[in-house]
This record gives structure tokens, C-alpha cells and sequence, in this order.
């Protein structure tokens, strides 16, 4: 009977865990988990700070005995080594599990940035369950929340906290909002769309220092542009780094992730890794890269599963794929938003109705895009670029009217002949 070990009880592992019951019934599963919570979804947590749901909400799995019921067994407690010869994780508490095949899905941390303060009994990071306690707890109506950092995870978090009536303050090192996934002009009209909606914004700004200040568990924040900032809350959501540490020794390569091929195993043969921990090849230049988000985890652990049940499965690279809501605007950056030397893009922008959209090529295919208030628009963008659909004739199209991507996705990915109606205003 073959055993399998995964690490890690978040979307991937759980994904994993139930991929490998399918394909191997009888095999042995241990899903190991370092919280005392059940397996849940760290996406969740901005609905529960907002009252949409519960903590059971949260869970990634809502009926009573699920795992059971599958034969798949919850082990709490944390990974402190993997002894790759002698097949076995070693636990913090002593305790070992061995393993025939084993998935490292142990997926990422919060980082906190260096700045004197910060262990602050009212500085936060927002990751954990844990964490989304105490914030509820501190984060009423009128209570000043300093937030360092405005990437992807913190502007998720800004929602939250201002559902909950906060007077906030967002600070971001970078030169716009969710630098990493949006261009310079899309950015900053995420910007002033938050400010707007009263959220103070300082970007290309960092935190210098955090001091006590006058009144009782009052912060007073340093910024290096100068300005001080008054908080009750402090939130922390300078980014994120894999859960690597635990390797060193073992063999198992990793730069800034774990290095995985296209069936998603490492370079010691029947280990296996993946979602965020993961340096998977990119979809459009195969080099290694991470992409810390749920869907590639998803499909990495279902492509894993597979092939540690003695499957063939291969993953065609990963890509980042990201939708997000700031305040009730809607954003989405696809592939390579950025771009690529040498290749065409074009861009449309409307200030007045927070209106953007950026599309890039390579050759003729869409290799990456940006938009924002352009709904409709989500699934096609993401049709074209995973679909590497060749464009033709269509990207010059594209190109004098960014706007009839639908034409063209009908046109070219389904192979229909439309009429055109005319394009639509952006």
C-alpha cells in the first residue's frame, strides 16, 4: 500500500489529498496541517473580517467528517526537516511520517519589513485565522488603521478594513498601488479611486519607524517622506516568501521556491511540490517563477496528485492570473502585463469613469493585459492569453481598438465569423 505525505493543509494540499483518493483508493494519505484550525482558505479571511461569513465559512471544506469519510488522514503539527533517503518528514515534536510519495504544499509567510516598532502588541499581519481574531477585535468604526503595504493580498485586506469603518492609511514602497501587478497609469488610478472613497494613500513611501504615542496604545508612524501617521492598528502586508526553510539539507533544489519540472516534481524523484512554494516554469518564457496565487496552486496539486498516483500529467506552465476588488472597482492583470522587449501593446485610459485597459503582444498572440472597470472583458482576456491563440489579422485590429477583444475571441478562439457592431466606448 502506498503512502503518501502532504504538507500543507491550505487549497493545494486539500486539493491534492482528494486528486490522489480518487486516483488511488487504497493508498494511505496524511494531510499535515500546522494550525489548530481546520484545513481553511487564507482568501477567505477578508469575508470574515467584513461579517459575510463565520469562521466555518472559511473552511475549505464544509461537512462534518469530510476527510474522514475519505480515508484521508489530518495530522497536526510543523515540518522541520524531510529526509529525502530515508523517505520520513521529521516534525518539530519529534515525531516522524514516512512516505512513499510526498507533496510539499506548504505555501508562504507574511513578511515583515526591518522597522523599529514593529513588535508593537498592536502591529498585526493578516494571514492566519489567529490574526483575523485579533483584527476584528481592534478594527471598530472610527479606529485609525495604519496598513503598510498595497499589493494584491493588501489591498484584499483594505477592503475589509474598510467595510468595517476605519479611518485608513495605506502605505506602499512602491511607485502605485499593487505595483506587481498593475502598470504605472492603471495603478494610480487605483489610487484615486481609494482616495476617493477616504482612504489617505502615500506611495513610493515606507515606514521608517514606529514609536509609542500620546494616547494610551497610540503608534505614531515614521514615513521617509516625511509625514508622521497616528494609528490605533497597524497592519502589515508587505508581501510574502515560501516556507522553504525546512529543506535545507534535504536535496531538494530551491532557489527563491522550490524548483519543480512540468509534472510538478522536484529534483528528488517521487517528491513532489506545489502552489506557492513552488519556482514553476512561466507559461510564456519557461523560466522559473513564482506566482503565489490560487488558481496555479489549484492546478499545480491536481497535476501532482496525478502523478504521484502513478499517473502522466504535465502542467504547461504557470501564469499569473489575477482579479481583484479595491473599494468596489474591479482590476485584472493577465501573462505578461508588462510586456515584452520589443513587442507592440497599446493602451486606453479614461480617467473620469476609472476606466483602463493595457494589451500586450508577442508575434500575434495577447501574452498579457491589464484592466480595470472593464468587467466583460475578465474571461476573454484570459481565453486569449492560456489559449496562446493566434491573433492574425485581429492584432492589428486590437491595436487600433483595444476594445474588440470579444470580436476578436470569437473570430479567432472559436473560430466564428462576426459581423462587426461597432466598438464599444471605454
Amino acid at each position: 500500500m502506498t503512502k503518501h505525505v502532504i504538507i500543507g493543509n491550505g487549497p493545494a494540499g486539500v486539493i491534492a489529498a482528494e486528486t490522489l483518493r480518487k486516483a488511488d483508493p487504497k493508498a494511505e494519505i496524511a494531510l499535515l496541517g500546522d494550525e489548530p484550525e481546520p484545513p481553511y482558505s487564507r482568501m477567505a479571511i477578508p469575508y470574515f473580517l467584513i461579517g459575510k461569513v463565520g469562521e466555518e465559512g472559511t473552511h475549505l471544506r464544509k461537512g462534518k467528517g469530510h476527510f474522514e469519510s475519505l480515508g484521508i488522514k489530518l495530522v497536526r503539527g510543523r515540518a522541520a526537516a524531510v529526509d529525502a533517503k530515508g523517505r520520513s518528514v521529521k516534525l518539530q515534536d519529534g515525531a516522524s511520517l514516512g512516505f512513499d510519495r510526498l507533496l510539499i504544499a506548504t505555501g508562504s509567510h507574511p513578511l515583515k519589513p526591518p522597522i523599529a516598532g514593529m513588535d508593537a502588541p498592536n502591529v498585526h499581519t493578516c494571514w492566519t485565522l489567529e490574526d483575523a481574531r485579533a483584527i476584528a477585535k481592534l478594527a471598530k468604526s472610527g479606529t485609525r488603521v495604519l496598513q503598510i503595504g498595497a499589493g494584491f493580498i493588501g489591498c484584499i485586506i483594505m477592503e475589509a478594513l474598510a467595510s468595517r469603518g476605519t479611518q485608513l492609511t495605506v502605505v506602499e514602497m512602491g511607485d502605485r498601488m499593487v505595483p506587481r501587478m498593475m502598470t504605472e497609469k492603471a495603478g494610480n488610478m487605483i489610487r484615486r479611486w481609494c482616495e476617493s472613497k477616504g482612504v489617505g494613500v502615500h506611495t513610493g513611501a515606507k515606514v521608517e519607524s514606529l514609536r509609542a504615542g500620546a494616547k494610551k496604545g497610540e503608534l505614531v508612524a515614521k514615513l521617509s517622506n516625511g509625514q508622521e501617521v497616528a494609528a490605533d492598528l497597524v497592519i502589515c502586508a508587505a508581501g510574502v516568501a515560501p516556507n522553504i526553510d525546512f529543506l535545507k539539507g534535504s536535496g531538494i533544489a530551491a532557489e527563491r521556491g522550490i524548483r519543480v519540472d512540468a509534472a510538478m516534481q522536484t529534483s528528488v524523484a517521487g517528491i513532489y511540490a506545489a502552489g506557492d512554494v513552488t519556482e514553476a516554469a512561466d507559461f510564456f518564457s519557461g523560466q522559473p517563477t513564482l506566482n503565489a496565487i490560487q488558481p496555479n496552486a489549484a492546478d499545480q496539486a491536481r497535476i501532482a496528485a496525478i502523478n504521484m498516483a502513478g499517473g502522466q500529467a504535465t502542467l504547461p506552465g504557470s501564469m499569473a492570473i489575477n482579479v481583484l476588488d479595491t473599494l468596489g472597482l474591479i482590476s485584472a492583470s493577465f501573462g505578461q502585463w508588462w510586456g515584452e522587449p520589443g513587442g507592440e501593446s497599446v493602451e486606453r485610459v479614461d480617467d473620469k469613469h476609472y476606466r483602463y485597459l493595457s494589451l500586450q503582444f508577442k508575434d500575434d498572440m495577447l501574452i498579457g493585459a491589464t484592466s480595470i472597470g472593464l468587467t466583460d472583458h475578465v474571461g476573454v482576456l484570459r481565453g486569449l492569453t492560456l489559449g496562446r491563440v493566434r491573433l492574425g489579422e485581429w492584432k492589428a485590429r486590437l491595436l487600433a481598438d483595444p476594445t474588440r477583444l470579444m470580436e476578436a475571441y470569437l473570430a479567432r478562439a472559436q473560430g466564428a465569423e462576426t459581423r462587426y457592431l461597432g466598438s464599444r466606448p471605454i
